[in-house]
């Protein structure tokens, strides 16, 4: 498919996992790709690396001058960049609660703010945020991470109402526990990989994590022209995690 050809698209955290799965399927699809993150290692051809930390103004205004340039505008933006973190209310103290809401939330907002002029150019203006199931499903040992994307959820429902009129588009995807390097990361430290693992996959319905794959499809469809009547979505792309209430084996 070539159905994006002639947009140009900004991707931040697009090094690794979902990032680097829609950077290279928005590429594969026609669009011209700029990857922005802290660090930039090997990318496939014709990506465009920019290396923009989201938690610094100064580094974001200058990363999407760059990626501007380099692109010849912007259509789309993807705001992907984000960090995670574990425990209860109590296992974080407000430093931390600051570290994790200024990436995930207020980067975002730095983002978009410095793409806004640039997209009110396009005809074909789309923002796509990466939030999370996490913004409408109580998990357990997430309260820090549930609530920034709760708030990223409600960023991007009062953006796509603010932006509408001038013809950008915003919406998010909330993917379940997705089978990513964050993930793997966590695993690692746990007591026992295997079995966290394991319990990561049964709680979704269908058994498996989401792919890093599946989240860029549903992120590059919201962000194509084929979503042109769609603004201010929630897409889950969770297994059925958020809506399904399945019975046990045993008793279906």
């Amino acid at each position: 498919m070539n159905d994006l050809a002639g947009l140009s698209a900004m991707v931040t955290g697009g090094v690794s996992g979902i990032g680097r799965a829609t950077a290279e399927l928005l590429a594969e699809r026609g669009a011209r790709v700029a990857v922005l993150d802290r660090t930039i290692g090997a990318l496939p051809a014709g990506l465009v690396p920019v290396v923009c930390d989201v938690s610094d103004g100064d580094s974001v205004r200058r990363a999407v001058g760059e990626a501007v340039e380099a692109l010849g505008g912007v259509d789309v933006l993807v705001n992907n960049a984000g960090i995670g973190a574990a425990g209860t209310v109590e296992d974080n103290g407000d430093a931390e609660w600051h570290r994790v809401l200024d990436v995930n939330v207020v980067g975002a907002a730095r983002v978009t703010r410095a793409v806004l002029p640039f997209l009110r150019r396009s005809g074909r203006a789309a923002i796509v945020n990466t939030c999370s199931v996490a913004a409408t499903a109580g998990l357990p040992q997430r309260a820090l991470y549930s609530a920034s994307k709760g708030a990223v959820l409600a960023l991007t429902l009062a953006m796509a109402a603010d932006h509408v009129r001038e013809g950008i588009r915003v919406n998010c995807v909330n993917p379940g526990t997705a089978d990513t390097p964050w993930v793997q990361r966590l695993l690692d430290v746990a007591d026992d990989p295997v079995a966290e693992r394991a319990a990561l996959e049964a709680r979704q319905p269908m058994g498996r994590l989401v792919s890093a794959a599946e989240v860029a499809e549903a992120i590059v469809y919201l962000a194509s022209p084929a979503a042109g009547s769609v603004t201010g979505t929630v897409l889950a792309v969770d297994g059925g995690m958020q809506g399904l209430r399945l019975r046990s084996a045993a008793t279906r």
